[in-house]
């Protein structure tokens, strides 16, 4: 547009009022949009039970173990939210990660080689089990349950002849053992904890700034400066904690700071879900699990996508499994089996991921996992059998699950309307 021969520039775009913003949210759940609604209200109604019948649940000592606890499971769960994206499964995501786990501690103990090559072939190794996986399923055409079924079976026999049956394989190397059992300095652990909101509340600035300078709407400034205070206080909170000292003898042991694999749960949630939200690699991802045949007509290499959505699950799971293997300071027969992968897919799906695809972010694994985990440490200190754990987890994956099939629903139907 030009007046009198000058250009004008288009009007910058004013952001909504953060009123707005509120209404609209509750607008798109009214519509069946739930998001992380459910998980973040069963965290609440959860902590506050145990927290009422089990005092020693708030404590800084089973705060700190409850992070550990579930961080495998959040990991592993990480990956397959990139399979469910797609609308497929990965049920060999468990023995996957035992698989894994085995080669780390056979390259520690048998092949002495440094704890980074042991931790680099196991992590190839996930790679290399989730491209044949994903090459069966988008090349030869099998469906990915059946596929993935097939791998679990293969995969408990391949961790029984790695680890010879029923040994025990012992990990003595301290840069693994420090992954799933040591802590993070407090001063250090407080200097990341300023970095990371540091470094929010740069990248939001500079978002909004960004899409004013293009005249593109954006959020207000009021609605950025909610969100850094709200992780400020949640994460300020959640360092103070884990910085009490919880030793019961001071003058034998000092035991006070994060646990390690905190920083790294949240290092690889900040890297994949950028790599979901601001790529082109997760725009596609979205779109071939929405409708894979508009995908395909819009010129995305469907099968290369389902194939990468694969080695990322598988690599996840290996990463799961070095965690486990750390935490448990040695592999058996049993690593990656019984209820992983059940607590994977349920930490994905309670999230908030659907089981039909297009709809899920990263975040959804770390809050499922911490219902999961939380679900497991609560009941576990009030004294109830695993039969028992297992009874209420399913029941509340099955509400998840029947949460994301009414809000479909509900959101198609609003829809037509």
């Amino acid at each position: 547009m030009t007046t009198l021969g000058t250009p004008v520039s288009a009007p910058a775009a004013t952001p909504a009022p953060v009123s707005s913003y509120v209404s609209g949210y509750f607008r798109r759940v009214r519509g069946g949009e739930m998001g992380a609604l459910p998980a973040i209200l069963g965290l609440v109604v959860l902590c506050t039970v145990f927290s009422i019948v089990r005092p020693v649940f708030l404590t800084p000592g089973n705060f700190a173990n409850l992070l550990p606890q579930g961080a495998a499971v959040t990991v592993i769960a990480m990956g397959l939210i990139f399979v469910l994206l797609l609308g497929e499964i990965d049920l060999s995501a468990g023995f996957t990660s035992g698989v894994c786990a085995s080669i780390l501690a056979l390259a520690l103990s048998e092949q002495g080689l440094p704890w980074y090559a042991a931790i680099l072939i196991a992590m190839l190794v996930g790679t290399l089990i989730g491209t044949t996986l994903g090459a069966l399923v988008a090349k030869v055409g099998i469906p990915s349950f059946v596929v993935t079924l097939a791998a679990f079976l293969a995969f408990q026999g391949v961790v029984l002849l790695l680890i010879k049956g029923g040994t025990i394989v012992a990990i003595r190397d301290p840069v693994v053992l420090a992954i799933g059992n040591k802590n993070v300095p407090p001063l250090l652990g407080w200097a990341l904890f300023a970095l990371g909101v540091a470094a929010y509340a740069a990248i939001q600035l500079l978002r909004v700034a960004t899409r004013r300078r293009r005249g593109v709407s954006h959020d207000p400034i009021g609605l950025v400066l909610l969100r850094v205070a709200a992780l400020t206080i949640v994460g300020g909170a959640a360092v103070y904690i884990l910085n009490v000292e919880r030793s019961r003898n001071v003058l034998i042991t000092s035991l006070k700071g994060v646990p390690i694999v905190v920083p790294i749960v949240v290092v690889l949630l900040i890297v994949l879900t950028f790599v979901l939200k601001r790529t082109g690699y997760g725009l596609h991802i979205y779109a071939v699990g929405g409708n894979r045949e508009a995908a395909l007509r819009a010129g995305i290499n469907t099968d290369r996508i389902r194939i990468s959505a694969f080695m990322i699950c598988s690599t996840m799971a290996a990463i799961g499994g070095i965690i486990t293997a750390s935490r448990n300071n040695s592999v058996d027969a049993n690593t990656g089996g019984s209820n992983v992968l059940l607590y994977a897919v349920g930490a994905a799906v309670i999230g908030g991921t659907s089981l039909f695809g297009g709809k899920g972010r990263i975040l959804d694994a770390v809050l499922g996992g911490a219902v999961v985990a939380v679900i497991d440490n609560g009941m576990g200190l009030m004294g109830y059998s695993s039969g028992v754990k297992f009874i209420v987890t399913g029941t509340v994956l099955l509400l998840a699950a029947g949460v994301d099939a009414l809000s479909r629903r509900r959101a198609a139907t609003a829809g037509l309307r």
